[in-house]
Parts: C-alpha cells; sequence; structure tokens
C-alpha cells in the first residue's frame, strides 16, 4: 500500500514529542512530508482533513496517564476518512497508563484506521537538576529505536494491499467503562491549580516563555503574570527560558518532581506495537 504523503502531528510543549515523531518519519523515508505542530493555541483553531492516501503520525505527551486534553479536544474535531494512523505518546519514564489506547480510540472515531502504536520516553516536565527524572531522553538510544519503528511501519504498509485489509492494533491499556461517559478512562487530565513557577530578577521580559506556552496563560506584556487556571504544568517556561529566569518554586510541583525522581529514576525502554 502506497502512501502518497505523510502527515506528522505533534502537540510537543518541550520538543521531546516532536523529537520522536520526526524520527519515526526518517525511518519510514517519506516523500512528501507535511508537519503540523498544535502545541500553540493559534494552531489548533483549523481541523485537519484527511485521506486513505495518506499516512497520519500523530504524537502527544501523556499528562496524568492520558491524553493532554488540549490535544483531545483538536483531535475531536478531525475529519478523516480511512486515514492509515499511527499513534505515539511521550511519558516521563513513570507510565503512559491509558494514553495510547485513548489516542487510538480517538482516531478511530475521526475515521482513522491505525496500523502501529508506540510509547516512547522523554524528559520529565518536572525534572530539576536536583531531581532530574529522564533527562536528556529522547537519547541517541530512544531515537535509534524510534527510527526502526519507522522503518517497521514502512515494512507493514508495503505488506498491505490495501486500506481496507487493516486490521486493529493491539494495544496495552484499561478500556473504557462500560456505561461511564464522564469518566471513560482510569485517570483524568484535570491539572492542577496552583502557583508553582517563581521568576527571578534574570527575567528581562524577552517574552520566549510567553510565545511558547501551549495555553496562552502566560501575559506577553507581563511575564511574570500567569494565569493559573489556564496553565497546564507542562514547564515549558521554565525548560525554555534563556536566562533560566524560572524555576519550580517549594509545593506540589516540587514534592512530585522529588517522587518522581525516588520512585521512577530507573530507565524504561521505548515499547512499540505493530
Amino acid at each position: 500500500m502506497k502512501m502518497e504523503s505523510v502527515k506528522l502531528v505533534y502537540f510537543s510543549p518541550t520538543g521531546t514529542t516532536k523529537t520522536v515523531v520526526r524520527e519515526i518519519a526518517r525511518g519510514i523515508h517519506p516523500g512528501n512530508v507535511e508537519l503540523l505542530d498544535i502545541t500553540r493555541p493559534d494552531t489548533r483553531i483549523q481541523p485537519l482533513r484527511t485521506s486513505e492516501k495518506e499516512l497520519l503520525i500523530i504524537g502527544v505527551p501523556v499528562y496524568m496517564g492520558r491524553v493532554p486534553a488540549h490535544a483531545t479536544e483538536w483531535l475531536h474535531t478531525m475529519q478523516a476518512h480511512n486515514t492509515p494512523a499511527v499513534c505515539v505518546v511521550v511519558y516521563g519514564n513513570r507510565a503512559y497508563d491509558d494514553a495510547l489506547l485513548e489516542l487510538n480510540d480517538i482516531l478511530i472515531g475521526r475515521g482513522c484506521k491505525p496500523i502501529a502504536g508506540a510509547a516512547f520516553i522523554g524528559e520529565h516536565s518536572f525534572s530539576t537538576a536536583e531531581t532530574p527524572t529522564a533527562v536528556g531522553r529522547p537519547d541517541t538510544s530512544d531515537l535509534k529505536h524510534a527510527e526502526l519503528f519507522g522503518q517497521k511501519i514502512q515494512e507493514k504498509l508495503n505488506a498491505i494491499p490495501s486500506v481496507d485489509r487493516i486490521t486493529p492494533v493491539n494495544l496495552p491499556g484499561c478500556h473504557p467503562y462500560r456505561g461511564d461517559p464522564i469518566h471513560p478512562y482510569r485517570k483524568g487530565t484535570v491539572f492542577w491549580n496552583v502557583d508553582f513557577i517563581a521568576v527571578s530578577d534574570e527575567c528581562v521580559q524577552c517574552g520566549t516563555c510567553a510565545k511558547g506556552c501551549p495555553v496562552g496563560a502566560i501575559d506577553p506584556e507581563n511575564s511574570r503574570v500567569i494565569d493559573t487556571e489556564n496553565c497546564i504544568t507542562c514547564c515549558a517556561c521554565i525548560k525554555h527560558c534563556p536566562k533560566h529566569a524560572r524555576t519550580i518554586k517549594p509545593g506540589l510541583v516540587r514534592e512530585a518532581s522529588l517522587r518522581l525522581y525516588t520512585l521512577y529514576n530507573e530507565r524504561k525502554e521505548p515499547e512499540y506495537y505493530l
């Protein structure tokens, strides 16, 4: 089965998911590639439309065991027509729980036909110099795994005569509870409404943090002003600050960072399903 083009779609506040998805595409060696970064709010306005002649690779980070709510909202506007799809989730070395299965289910509901799924590891958003969790990942080994996964996707595509011969991918996770549409999976992506970011005098109001915030929670005129109700604790503003002027305050997020460092320090490896 030959694809006319490949669409790479990713929600990637700190860049780890973007790196993994692009490396998977490298293994496929596509001719025509379209990149769609849905991280910023203004990029999630236009819905995506795809056909059975396009391969769709969608990557999202795992937030509390689930697909991030803002990515989910956009994905539910997508219009696909028997589009072969690859589901990719990136998690911070704890667990990906039901996120991969949830992404698979969403894509099926929008008209896609998933042919593969994978879970990769990226540096946890709460990782700090004092409490590093999966620091530097995806690393060289992860990227080799991603490229190999892309090669295997291409092999599978070559072996499938037509889109109607695609069979469901067996993915790990807990299927939705029967009769409970409000809490369909084991956990929910309810973010902490907490003021956890400290801004030092090193801040020069360059605007990098506001520009990179995936939910527009930082005032572009005064980066010290943060909308804690909209913040999704992705820590992109902390990691991307060129002056290192933003850090995690003492409190819930720092305590979670310490727990992650203490309990989930053993290296986990990528998993993929074909």
